[in-house]
């Protein structure tokens, strides 16, 4: 199973922690003991298994938009967006704890831009963190157009990693960084792209095609 690297050092550290506890746990009474070593060993395959990033087989095609992240479409809407446009498709990404965090470049393009913005830690699943939570916010210029995703921290992840920067050239279905623990990705499409995801489905990053220009 591979490991994210942005996730290495978070591992190492909690592998550290859970083999002392783990130690500790077999040299106390028992069945206290018993109850912390295999605590701690679950806590560690937990970790390992938050931080796994399985390959994706992106799809091929001119004019595809891909899911930036694996979880399930809480919100789909028209909007007038101010980078995107009039008429833009607003499609928002819960993901839980469980799903894999590693996101994915939706379209090809150039970063035009990547803008941090400190916040609150409401729960992602409330769309009021689309505005008010701690957030990246990243801008391609695109052959559609401009597309603009923002990577939400949650009520549990606080932290946010991105490896953007501005003027890169990218690809869809590349890695570009991660949320930790629960979150949300939002993703304005302009008008040029037809969406074709609905509200409720379930996202797999760099695989689910969102819609085509």
């Amino acid at each position: 199973m591979r490991i994210t690297p942005y996730g290495t050092g978070s591992v190492l550290k909690t592998a550290i922690f859970c083999i002392v506890i783990f130690i500790a746990g077999l040299f106390l009474p028992q069945p206290g003991g018993a109850v912390l070593a295999s605590v701690s060993l679950l806590f560690l395959l937990f970790t390992l298994y938050f931080y796994r990033d399985p390959e994706r087989a992106t799809p091929a095609g001119p004019g595809l938009v891909i899911a930036p992240a694996d979880g399930k479409i809480v919100l789909k809407q028209t909007v007038d967006h101010p980078i995107t446009g009039p008429g833009s498709t607003l499609v928002s990404i819960f993901m839980s704890p469980f799903n894999v965090h590693v996101n994915r470049i939706p379209v090809d393009g150039r970063v035009r831009g990547c803008q941090y913005h400190e916040g609150k830690f409401l729960m992602a699943f409330d769309h009021r963190s689309m505005s008010d939570n701690e957030r990246m916010e990243i801008t391609l210029d695109t052959a559609a157009g401009p597309v603009w995703f923002s990577q939400v921290s949650g009520f549990v992840a606080r932290r946010i990693v991105c490896k953007l920067e501005a003027g890169e050239e990218v690809t869809r279905g590349s890695r570009f960084g991660m949320i930790k623990l629960g979150s949300r990705v939002d993703i304005a499409l302009p008008a040029s792209v037809r969406v074709t995801v609905a509200e409720g489905m379930n996202t797999t990053a760099g695989e689910t095609v969102l819609g085509e220009a």
